[in-house]
């Protein structure tokens, strides 16, 4: 499933084709992805232009001029992809950015936005083979925070927000594997399994230890805790700059693939010398909640 770095790579390849442009009509092709699509979803946004493409974790927020709001999940296989007439190119159109290349089957796609305004028309194309992903409609922006999907969600991998004394306030007392702690969404929204490999991997942490013990009796960030809020925003920030990781499916919203993936420096490398300068150990794969996880014993404390 296309991670934080991913959705914002897809995020920032469409904004500029459809921030501004009036969606002149939706063409729904079917009645449900891994929902069904919300009561006259078509019509409803039939004339709205786009103010603004934004993100929230791994969702995509397409925000109308009447304060209502597409929300968007790519699942495990969706993908958009942008045709002009014309002028479609196959390898230069699809934002986003994965190891396997994404679908342009057109029987997987499954609703096109046709968008125009004083020049020349585009279409938006939602593709999904798996129909894993889903669109639905918020009526308010306001209501965002409250609604099912946002509810409870933690802190923004992005900014300084998630910083050291934040980490210390929901991991103060717990038992649970780092590894855990850190993919609980109501502690950090949008971060996944494999960033969650990498930071550790930066921090020089064990993804076994148990999360409260980087926090002092007073409730302090040890030191350790505040080298690992830096990591979690780095490889974020480093996996954004190079276009998501490219991983299976994933393609940016330009149809270019991402990079990110050979700068790993453990996620998918079981049985490879670990990459730290005179470490000298053996990358590892362990399952920790039915999730593969990737570390090197000999430096990950």
């Amino acid at each position: 499933m296309p991670e934080l770095p991913e959705v914002e790579t897809v995020r920032r390849g469409l904004a500029p084709a459809m921030e501004g442009r009036t969606i002149a009509r939706v063409e729904q092709r079917r009645p449900d992805l891994r929902f069904p699509f919300p009561e006259n979803f078509a019509a409803r946004l039939q004339g709205r232009r786009i103010i603004s493409l934004g993100r929230r974790a791994k969702y995509l927020l397409i925000e109308l001029d009447d304060d209502a709001v597409v929300v968007a999940h790519l699942g495990m296989s969706g993908s958009f992809r942008m045709e002009a007439p014309g002028a479609h190119d196959p390898d230069k159109d699809t934002p986003g950015n994965f190891h396997r290349a994404r679908s342009r089957l057109t029987q997987h796609d499954h609703v096109v936005f046709h968008l125009a305004d004083e020049g020349e028309p585009l279409s938006v194309i939602y593709n999904d083979p798996r129909r894993f992903g889903f669109m639905t409609l918020i009526e308010r922006k306001a209501d965002l925070p409250v609604h099912p999907h946002f509810l409870g969600l933690g802190r923004e991998p992005t900014g300084n927000d998630l910083d050291a004394a934040y980490l210390a306030s929901r991991f103060a007392g717990k038992t649970a594997p780092l590894k855990a702690a850190l993919l609980d969404q109501r502690v950090i929204a949008g971060l996944g399994n494999i960033y969650v490999c990498e930071a550790l991997w930066r921090s020089r942490l064990s993804p076994r230890r148990a999360a409260g013990s980087l926090v002092t009796s007073g409730g302090k960030p040890g030191k350790r805790l505040e080298a690992l809020s830096v990591a979690i925003r780095n490889v974020i920030a480093d996996a954004i700059a190079a276009g998501g990781s490219s991983l299976r499916d994933y393609m940016q919203a330009d149809g270019a693939l991402g990079y990110f993936q050979h700068s790993f420096s453990v996620y998918d490398r079981e049985g490879e010398p670990c990459r730290r300068e005179a470490c000298g150990g053996t990358v590892r794969r362990i399952v920790q909640s039915g999730r593969s996880t990737f570390f090197c014993p000999s430096c990950q404390r």
